[in-house]
């Protein structure tokens, strides 16, 4: 013990311990235990568990949705961000991001992170799709079903299955480029 360790390192642990344990294997001990400090060490960086917890929720939002969000929207080619996006979504830590959903459900604060990310995700395959597409509807249709199936997949009881996940993406993908959603307005 008594390693020196970055709040970043806390934060990726926590993510972790999500990813493993879900929301109630999340503990102060289990995070000092698997990074090898005190917990005196925990409080140099945070005054509690909910300064912590609170910092942790936004930091999964930052790192996981927000700079990935504005990094994809510097290139100027809507398939490229399609596909970026689409490839950073399967990339997720899917066991941390149906804990993080778990907790939202009995934590108004992180239900109102969770649909932030939610939004954010939403909006900017929206916005990307609509591009390709060029009919709003197309677009919101094809954007709710990225997300759709995101949470799906990570709210799911079978198990994991990463390659049946990236078919999907494929698929989805192709169903984008070949313009199989020109019906999905008319069916309004």
């Amino acid at each position: 013990m008594g390693a020196v360790v970055t709040r970043e390192a806390y934060f990726e642990t926590g993510l972790a311990v999500l990813a493993d344990q879900g929301y109630g294997g999340l503990k102060l001990a289990e995070v000092c235990h698997r990074l090898g400090v005190t917990t005196g060490s925990f409080y140099h960086y945070f005054a509690n568990w909910s300064t912590y917890t609170r910092e942790l929720v936004d930091y999964w939002r930052q790192q996981r949705t927000t700079r990935i969000v504005n990094a994809v929207r510097a290139e100027d080619n809507p398939h490229r961000r399609i596909e970026t996006l689409i490839q950073e979504a399967l990339a997720l830590p899917h066991g941390a991001e149906a804990a993080i959903r778990v907790w939202s459900s009995i934590d108004p604060d992180v239900y109102t992170v969770q649909a932030g990310v939610d939004r954010q995700r939403f909006d900017i395959m929206r916005e990307s799709s609509l591009e390709v597409v060029g009919d709003e509807r197309q677009a919101e249709v094809f954007a709710a079903w990225c997300v759709y199936i995101l949470v799906g997949y990570e709210q799911a009881t079978l198990p994991p299955d990463e390659s049946a996940l990236s078919w999907i993406a494929a698929e989805m993908i192709h169903a984008l480029d070949s313009g199989r959603f020109s019906s999905v307005s008319e069916s309004r």
